[in-house]
């Protein structure tokens, strides 16, 4: 089980980086949730992997519990993770009607030529 866990999390994580390098918004922006999620699974894993077991004590004392703190970590990064993709959609959607285009490192001479194709097309 750990083994699956660990190699979902480098998955998400070096999937959430080769789409942060690209030269797009949207898959920049998807490379961040990516990201995100690496980390929240992270967080949820850190509290031990345990299954059918209650995030608090039971009243007869059996001692058999799982962490709540990295669920509630988890949980507040999934609200925070949430919003800040809403404003990145925002930026990039601001940005591209803008400059009519959705790429990262547009220069002026660039971006004077992508308007003349869009003009044309």
């Amino acid at each position: 089980m750990e083994v699956i866990v660990a190699s979902t999390v480098g998955v998400l994580t070096a999937g959430g980086v080769y789409l942060l390098l690209r030269l797009r918004t949207f898959p920049v922006i998807l490379g961040l949730a990516l990201l995100s999620y690496a980390v929240n699974v992270f967080l949820f894993a850190s509290g031990r992997l345990a299954i059918d077991m209650s995030p608090i004590l039971s009243k007869y004392g059996d001692g058999v519990y799982t962490d709540p703190l990295p669920q509630a970590l988890v949980l507040t990064a999934i609200v925070i993770s949430f919003g800040m993709t809403a404003v990145l959609v925002m930026i990039g959607l601001g940005a591209y009607l803008e400059a009519n285009s959705d790429r990262i490192d547009i220069d002026s001479d660039e971006m004077d030529a992508d308007a003349k194709k869009d003009a044309q097309a």
